[in-house]
């Protein structure tokens, strides 16, 4: 899912070596660096001699504004790839083909990038990318196997279009988001997330009124998706429930796909035994039509149909035996008047642990907008008001939050 522009966690001030190797999927990896670079990473930018093929260091120069390096042996470097090693925070190699896992596997330091690696203490992320084939050969595998074992990240590769007469399959190189996404959890410090079990509801229900009509409401689910993609980045098993939505999920996530308010219910019920934290960020339908027709509804002339509602399911309440003891949970409250007042009320009577409150009339926050300006409530601590975020900041100072809740033996 992209972010947004700009110096953010974990990124800013942080030292990134980006390798390039020789595949046609090079390309992306000038996404890559920029995107980097635009978050607020140093990002050094290391070429092998197949990246030259396709890409060339001014590129990359012009968009890190820093130096990029092909050759182990520069003039006045000559302990570049240790200096290159002991100053990254992480590694990201994208793409990474065939040829350099293998050689990446063996242990080999055949030029610069390979020297990095064998040097290097921080964090490995390894973006495969390569012909469909190639990738299924055992020798491949074997290799993946391997870098596994010695503890670098894989991520990827994705299932689709490959070079060109070659149709789809598996061996394409990651979305630059997506790369992003894994570089951001390998930069994340160890916290109390790190390890624990999610669930994160976001999106806003759907009930039918007939086959074709329903009632709903104007929740893009950017929300949830920002705090899903967070608690991913800070090391947690993430559960997204997501109600229809326009977003793409974020990379990592296991994700369950919903539409009416008994559907989330069932699906948080089934999920929460084993979480060590909710976020209830869903715009759940409190009512829904009594009767939903069968067929479409037709128009006739001079007639107006008449819905009966009913309530729905509170998901907060209704799951409350399912929570496992020592489970975080925090509830959001979206009202149009005496927002804390009404957010304190929802708070304590469904006992939760934080309430996320905002209004939404407000120019800026609420539905259908990347930024929220909200007020964190909780059981034992003063009022914690926002000033105007983006969704994705708002979702870190949540889950700065819910990380003190978080001990060996659960929430306080």
């Amino acid at each position: 899912m992209p972010g947004p522009r700009g110096p953010r966690r974990p990124f800013a001030g942080r030292r990134v070596v980006l390798g390039v190797t020789g595949g046609i999927a090079a390309y992306k990896a000038v996404t890559v660096a920029r995107d980097l670079t635009l978050a607020g990473a140093q990002v050094d930018v290391v070429l092998t001699e197949g990246a030259l093929e396709f890409v060339r260091p001014l590129t990359f120069e012009g968009l890190t504004g820093r130096t990029a390096h092909v050759g182990a042996w520069e003039p006045g470097e000559p302990l570049l790839h240790i200096r290159l090693a002991r100053e990254a925070d992480a590694v990201v190699v994208a793409p990474a083909t065939a040829n350099f896992l293998a050689r990446a596997a063996a242990g080999m330091a055949d030029d610069l990038l390979t020297a990095v690696l064998l040097a290097t203490e921080a964090p490995v992320v390894l973006c495969p990318a390569m012909n469909d084939r190639m990738y299924a050969h055992p020798a491949t595998q074997a290799n993946l196997r391997r870098l596994a074992e010695i503890g670098y990240r894989l991520a990827g590769p994705a299932v689709g279009p490959l070079a060109w007469g070659e149709g789809e399959g598996p061996g394409r190189l990651i979305d630059p988001d997506e790369i992003l996404a894994h570089a951001g959890r390998a930069l994340e410090p160890a916290g109390a997330l790190a390890g624990r079990r999610v669930v994160v509801t976001a999106g806003g229900t759907r009930e039918p009124i007939d086959p074709v009509r329903f009632v709903g409401n104007r929740s893009s689910g950017r929300m949830g998706y920002e705090v899903a993609a967070a608690a991913w980045r800070r090391g947690a098993h993430v559960v997204l429930v997501s109600a229809p939505s326009h977003l793409v999920p974020p990379p990592g996530v296991e994700l369950v796909r919903v539409e009416t308010a008994e559907q989330m219910r069932a699906a948080v019920e089934h999920a929460l035994p084993s979480a060590d934290a909710l976020v209830m960020a869903a715009a759940v339908a409190d009512f829904r039509p009594a009767d939903p027709a069968a067929q479409k509804i037709k128009k006739e002339a001079g007639e107006v149909p008449t819905i009966r509602l009913e309530g729905t399911a509170d998901v907060l309440l209704s799951t409350r035996a399912a929570r496992p003891a020592g489970c975080v949970v925090v509830g959001f409250a979206l009202e149009t008047a005496d927002v804390l007042a009404n957010g304190r009320k929802k708070l304590e009577a469904k006992g939760l642990h934080l309430l996320v409150a905002n209004d939404a009339t407000e120019t800026g926050a609420g539905f259908e907008v990347d930024t929220n300006r909200v007020t964190i409530l909780s059981r034992d601590a003063d009022d914690e008001h926002l000033p105007l975020l983006s969704k994705a900041e708002v979702a870190d100072r949540i889950l700065d939050r819910v990380e003190p809740l978080l001990s060996a033996d659960g929430a306080r």
